[in-house]
């Protein structure tokens, strides 16, 4: 006999973190449910769809802290959707809780197609999400996504963005511009079509908004730093040195626009031949995660070059694998779950305040 009733088990489900906030599910009536029929137990509690990709570490969790506390009871966990809007972020018109950068020290180590990849997981995965392509000088998320068209005003004077499904929102330079013309813009043009696209632009309310960033070492980080608060960034980059060395270079810009660095991603991290299954390591192997060690920053996980997702992306309808194939999707499960997890780790060690009403 475990000896647990719904009253001795309710404090320990009570002072459970919130993976979003850092603070416990009780103050904030997520505990849902608590039933105890002898020796099992059924629990049901809320997650904000910020946390829902890391759903299922959180119902481990609390299984694990009440079998610690009653040995032999069974533990069943209901995690149901919890309501809890964004507040508005910085000086501009924007909801969001999460604005999370994609950069890399170079061009050519698939940035885009990991920023696309990432947004889109994250949206599989239970989340609201918005893909912004700050990228105005090589615009690749149309074609990775196979939008096009031109965005419109709408009456309250906001653009609406390209929409790949009515929630899932996109905003690109790519649909303001032919394919051939090519954008010379000085710097303060730059920063005045970046702070448009966030405030101007008809976002709704997002757990994530996921920024596609110019390659290399440019000023729209620190555009994006002043205008509004940002989550942090994830580095991509590719096995070789010369790669590595432009993301040290990467993380050391984010860091002096005080960024936080949310991780480091290494794409193109082998390729198994279809053919007869051999991994073959083309740029290497394993340089990006002992590169985030010696920097002190997280490493995220690997992304190996996979001819499904590249042929897709070629196709624009890298949307279709995300969505359908569970093996090609499998290693951007991953990055986006570590991704998760390190935010909620950061959430837990220094909990936000109680959010004011928004208006």
């Amino acid at each position: 006999m475990s000896g647990a009733t719904a009253e001795s088990i309710r404090p320990l489900i009570s002072e459970f973190p919130d993976p979003e906030t850092g603070r416990p599910l009780g103050s904030m009536g997520q505990v849902v449910d608590v039933q105890v029929d002898e020796n099992d137990a059924r629990v049901t509690i809320g997650l904000a769809t910020h946390s829902m990709a890391i759903a299922d570490d959180v119902r481990d969790a609390i299984v694990s802290r009440l079998v610690a506390a009653y040995p032999g009871l069974t533990v069943n966990v209901d995690i149901v959707p919890h309501g809890r809007p964004p507040a508005r972020l910085g000086q501009v018109a924007l909801r969001v809780k999460s604005v999370i950068l994609v950069g890399s020290g170079k061009g050519g180590v698939g940035k885009s197609t990991v920023a696309a990849g990432l947004a889109l997981t994250l949206r599989r995965l239970g989340s609201v999400v918005g893909l912004m392509d700050a990228d105005v000088y090589g615009p690749s998320i149309p074609q990775l996504l196979g939008l096009e068209g031109r965005p419109a005003i709408n009456e309250q004077k906001k653009i609406e963005p390209i929409r790949l499904t009515p929630d899932f929102p996109v905003m690109s330079m790519g649909f303001l511009i032919e394919k051939d013309q090519a954008v010379i813009w000085r710097g303060p043009m730059l920063h005045g079509s970046i702070t448009q696209f966030l405030g101007d632009t008809n976002w709704g309310e997002l757990d994530y908004l996921i920024i596609d960033m110019p390659p290399g070492t440019g000023d729209v980080a620190l555009t994006l730093s002043q205008a509004i608060p940002i989550a942090g960034a994830v580095v991509v980059c590719t096995p070789q040195e010369v790669a590595l060395l432009d993301a040290i270079k990467a993380v050391s810009m984010f860091r002096k626009v005080d960024i936080p660095i949310l991780g480091m991603v290494e794409n193109m991290s082998g390729f198994q031949c279809p053919d007869t299954g051999k991994t073959y390591d083309i740029f290497g192997r394993g340089g990006t995660r002992d590169r985030a060690q010696e920097l002190g920053v997280p490493f995220l996980g690997t992304l190996p070059i996979d001819m499904t997702l590249r042929i897709a992306g070629d196709e624009g309808r890298l949307a279709d694998v995300i969505n359908t194939d569970e093996r090609a999707r499998a290693p951007f499960d991953g990055v986006a779950r570590a991704l998760v997890r390190g935010l909620a780790s950061k959430s837990e060690s220094k909990p936000s305040r109680p959010q004011l009403p928004t208006l």
